[in-house]
């Protein structure tokens, strides 16, 4: 049976996997591996992967010495500094991009800085000085405000850590038509996440909300109730109810008489 496992490289990075081999791993233990980028240190994030044959798994190396941590630690704070360089030479340049992240390779010899801008951008001269700079192989990456959101981290409107900084490995495709299958106020103010985008939580519920409807009458369909016929003006999906207008224009709460929601 084979041993894969999640590993992260940072908090807010998806989840990769790796075959451990013989390596008997526990949670959050930090472990060196062998990536196209060459050697990374990560934490390992879940046990007991499952095993798909189609795909490749690259190894973990070993676990991660005290001299390895070390160097972990060092390497961060030069990241700290690589990024603010970075943007200066940037600034001097006038080129319209924020610089969002700088991540070393483990062996530092690949130097990946992500940046956030509102348009394409030509940085061809850019990465040659970056290269001179840095003395390491230099690789530009532009992000969406989503995932700049996601690289910064904060708290959305439900008072938690955002779930795309926190546990969310992918980030779907969400549209209004989630938030007006949910009967939700347009408003931006309520469906918009600090990334001034749509909430990715529209996704959660949407297929339940899609299936319930589904075994339910439409809004402007006539049917009988406890208070006489009337017309549905709005679905309950949750409550399994309509708000139905009835003849006298009053709009009451009901099910359809003798529990009939076809």
């Amino acid at each position: 049976m084979r041993n894969i496992v999640g590993v992260k490289f940072f908090k807010q990075a998806r989840i990769y996997h790796f075959d451990a081999q013989d390596l008997e791993l526990e949670l959050h233990d930090e472990v060196i591996v062998s990536t196209a980028k060459g050697l990374q240190i990560g934490t390992v994030d879940r046990l007991f992967v499952p095993y798909q044959e189609e795909q490749e798994y690259a190894p973990i190396v070993r676990l991660a010495t005290e001299q390895d941590m070390r160097k972990k630690d060092k390497i961060l704070k030069q990241e700290k500094r690589a990024l603010v360089e970075c943007q200066k030479i940037v600034d001097e340049e006038n080129l319209a991009m924020r610089m969002v992240d700088a991540r070393y390779a483990f062996d530092k010899r690949t130097l990946t800085f992500t940046f956030f801008a509102d348009s394409r951008v030509d940085f061809r001269e850019l990465l040659k000085i970056l290269a001179r700079t840095f003395k390491a192989r230099i690789e530009l990456i532009q992000i969406g405000v989503r995932d700049k959101a996601r690289e910064i981290g904060g708290v959305g409107v439900c008072g938690q850590e955002l779930c795309c900084a926190r546990f969310l490995n992918k980030l779907e495709n969400i549209s209004i038509n989630m938030a007006k299958n949910q009967d939700l106020a347009l408003n931006p103010n309520k469906i918009n996440g600090v990334c001034g985008r749509l909430l990715c939580c529209l996704n959660y519920e949407n297929d339940t909300y899609s299936e319930c409807k589904k075994k339910m009458k439409s809004v402007g369909k006539e049917i009988n109730t406890d208070y006489g016929k009337g017309k549905i003006v709005k679905i309950n999906c949750l409550k399994k109810t309509y708000d139905v207008q009835l003849p006298s224009g009053e709009i009451v709460e009901a099910k359809e008489k003798n529990g009939k929601n076809k």
